[in-house]
């Protein structure tokens, strides 16, 4: 089987599992039990590519899936020496030895365990889906039947458009028949004998027409029932809906935002009713024209009620796309800098030629905002120029949209004095940005407004944290409009499922992997004093608080760590307890990487494991700041990495059992992988040892009857043997062993 890197360009399941984090508690746990967690990781594309529920009832498929996962190993194996990456990638060679050693008399049991184990990540992947909403059935169903009652209300128009113009057709006839009749009684009085039958016969036409026409406006009374009720749903569910999703995407949620569905709907129902107001039109014309008994009295209160509708629709229609959002902050809408560029964009979900061109919205600052005239001290901006925009179709889905994209802010000099005095913080005073527009249409004037997401406006960078704490807190808890502007005045505590939600949410948005259990619980533990689990503002947000510190590890990530953090190489949160408790049964040269609990700007360190003389010691490092970080990468300071007292390195195996080059490999330098390539030809040539070592549960390439810890020990020596050659010279000081 060959497969290239054309092959991975969609994401895998396993990828998607580690993009939403969801690789823990049962998924870790069967792992452990079942299969090397970093094989499954390394091979995730090949495992996926092949039927292992089929290969579980067959035993010669089987036998055909085994092979051919030892032959892309070998594919890869030679993929690398051919590139001369001897240490970059996975360790090829210990995954096949670990394979045939375990599976090659028995590649049924592999190949049932493979489809245990996929078919528990796709449930598991279900499972999530479900529990963010639109993924879910129930949702699913919802609209399948939002669908159906729109597609219904397409029909049934069509229906009523044929029939109207039977309708006219019809009418034409009998007028026609009454004046040619007429026009022949008058030429030939001979035809007098038979004028009382033909005026029966336009008799019996017109009652015809008259019982249509009945049928027609209770088709038509049908057709806006139903749109009655389907509007109700899009206004006062799905687009509600909608905008809590976009809330809590804002503040890093993985949901779905999609505006599709919402504006093919209100497209869709706006055309109909428009249609439904024309043919309305029509036979109210076609009884005036033709002088119908019933002209006088035709049923206004349908065409009221059609109009009623439509004005519901449209006034709705109008939604803010994009909320406003600073690029030199794409991950934190919501905060802008005073005399800094933002953007923000509006749609119009009614989608039709009508509205084009036809829309000029114009965005307005706090319009209509209680807490400009009341609060004594609450601050004034103003738009620094005219950002009025035509809503138009200019871009390539079509959509009927504004871009405001060179909008600033500037301070009001004049702040009117209120009735109260006011204790809110900068970050803390919530605006709003409102788009407006008037649209004429049907002889109807209509007035719209969307209105932004609470916006938070500082004046300088170092307010940052502080303002999107508040962003945070204010989103989970202002869920319904009009938005509550003074929340910090008095600020709601938020329990702590809110708010580990939302703080996984930062690490997802940032690193593409959200927290898992353990490490939301070390959280918990330095946030959370209240038996109830409650967390109050206070004690989240203020001066040097844990959320300082905890945003001062997203940009670590941000800045140096992302890739290391997606792959799930850093457990992160973990205190020296659980660290101790966690290294101190593994082998020597053991080590976990987790984040500074002393630093507040973020800092990232590492301990790790020695047993020696039945004592085992656990030793943390001194913690590498951004600015080491910077100097050089975390893969090359573990690479180099050397005690005092000791010329090897003693990190072997990232916890719990990976080598340290099959994790970092991909990500050390062209030094480090220079340095490394001449050790290894050395030891290659003089040795003939495997460079890849592996530690239990995973079988080891030298397999020696001694002591674990002095087998790693002699395999590692050999392993650095090179460095007696290369005189190599870290890039930094080495760092002290010393408790962080």
């Amino acid at each position: 089987m060959t497969m290239t890197n054309t092959d991975s360009y969609k994401m895998t399941q396993w990828e998607e599992l580690l993009r939403r984090n969801l690789i823990q508690g049962r998924l870790s746990q069967l792992y452990e039990r079942k299969f090397p967690r970093h094989i499954r990781h390394s091979l995730c594309l090949c495992l996926e590519s092949q039927d292992w529920d089929l290969a579980a009832l067959d035993e010669n498929k089987a036998r055909a899936c085994f092979h051919a996962l030892l032959m892309y190993l070998d594919e890869q194996w030679n993929h690398s020496l051919q590139d001369n990456n001897f240490f970059p990638g996975p360790d090829f060679p210990g995954m096949k030895d670990y394979l045939v050693k375990h599976f090659q008399d028995e590649p049924l049991n592999l190949a049932v365990i493979l489809s245990e184990c996929l078919q528990e990540e796709k449930k598991v992947l279900a499972s999530a889906s479900e529990k963010q909403g639109c993924g879910s059935p129930a949702v699913q169903q919802k609209w399948k039947e939002l669908d159906r009652g729109v597609n219904e209300l397409k029909r049934q128009t069509l229906e009523v458009k044929k029939e109207v113009k039977s309708l006219e057709l019809l009418n034409e006839n009998l007028d026609y028949v009454q004046k040619t009749w007429q026009n022949k009684v008058e030429q030939d009085s001979g035809l007098a004998q038979s004028n009382a039958a033909v005026k029966e016969g336009c008799l019996k036409q017109a009652n015809f027409i008259m019982q249509t026409k009945q049928m027609v406006l209770q088709q038509i009374v049908d057709i806006l029932n139903q749109a009655e009720q389907i509007v109700a749903a899009l206004t006062d569910v799905e687009l509600p809906e909608w905008k809590h999703r976009q809330q809590l995407a804002c503040i890093g949620g993985p949901v779905d935002t999609s505006l599709d569905h919402l504006e093919e709907w209100f497209t869709a129902v706006a055309d109909v009713l428009i249609q439904v107001n024309q043919e309305l039109q029509k036979l109210q014309d076609q009884s005036k024209k033709y002088n119908s008994p019933d002209a006088s009295s035709f049923p206004g209160e349908t065409e009221n009620f059609t109009l009623s509708l439509l004005t519901k629709l449209l006034a709705n229609a109008l939604v803010v796309d994009k909320q406003p959002i600073m690029s030199s902050l794409p991950q934190r809408p919501l905060i802008l800098k005073t005399g800094v560029r933002f953007t923000a964009a509006v749609r119009f979900l009614a989608n039709l030629p009508e509205f084009k061109c036809q829309l000029k919205v114009k965005p307005v600052f706090d319009k209509d905002v209680e807490e400009t005239t009341t609060v004594n001290g609450y601050r004034h901006f103003d738009f620094t120029s005219d950002n009025s925009k035509v809503l138009d179709v200019d871009r390539p889905d079509g959509g009927l949209v504004a871009e405001f994209a060179h909008m600033t802010l500037k301070e009001s000099k004049a702040r009117p004095k209120g009735s109260c005095e006011s204790h809110l913080g900068v970050t803390e005073e919530l605006h709003i940005i409102k788009f407006v527009t008037e649209l004429q249409f049907a002889g109807l004037s209509y007035n719209i407004e969307a209105s932004s997401l609470p916006v938070i406006v500082i004046s300088s960078t170092s307010q940052i944290p502080s303002a999107w704490a508040s962003v945070m807190w204010c989103n989970m808890l202002s869920t319904s409009e009009p938005r509550n502007l003074s929340l910090f005045v008095d600020p709601p505590p938020l329990t702590w499922q809110q708010l580990s939600q939302v703080l996984s949410w930062q690490f997802l948005s940032v690193g593409q992997r959200g927290l898992d259990e353990d490490q939301l619980s070390m959280l918990r533990d330095k946030i959370v004093d209240n038996p109830d689990g409650i967390i109050h503002w206070n004690k989240f947000s203020k001066n040097e608080s844990v959320w300082i510190w905890i945003d001062g590890i997203l940009d670590l990530i941000k800045r140096h760590l992302v890739d290391l953090w997606q792959d799930g190489y850093i457990m992160g949160f973990v205190s020296r307890e659980t660290t101790r408790d966690l290294l101190k049964e593994k082998p020597t040269g053991t080590f976990l990487i987790r984040f500074s609990e002393s630093s507040k700007e973020g800092a990232v360190t590492f301990s790790f494991v020695e047993h020696s003389n039945s004592e085992t010691h656990i030793y943390p490092v001194e913690p590498f700041t951004k600015k080491d970080l910077l100097r050089q990468s975390l893969p090359d300071i573990i690479d180099r990495y050397r005690m005092e007292d000791l010329t090897r390195n003693p990190l072997l195996y990232l916890y719990p059992d990976i080598h340290r080059d099959t994790a970092f490999g991909c990500y050390y330098s062209t030094e480090t992988l220079a340095a490394k390539k001449d050790r290894w030809y050395m030891t290659v040539r003089h040795f003939h040892v495997s460079s890849y070592p592996t530690p239990p549960p995973s079988p080891p390439l030298i397999h020696m009857d001694m002591d674990p810890d002095v087998n790693a020990v002699i395999q590692e020596l050999f392993h650095d043997f090179g460095d007696l050659f290369t005189c190599w010279t870290p890039g930094r000081d080495t760092p002290q062993t010393q408790h962080s």
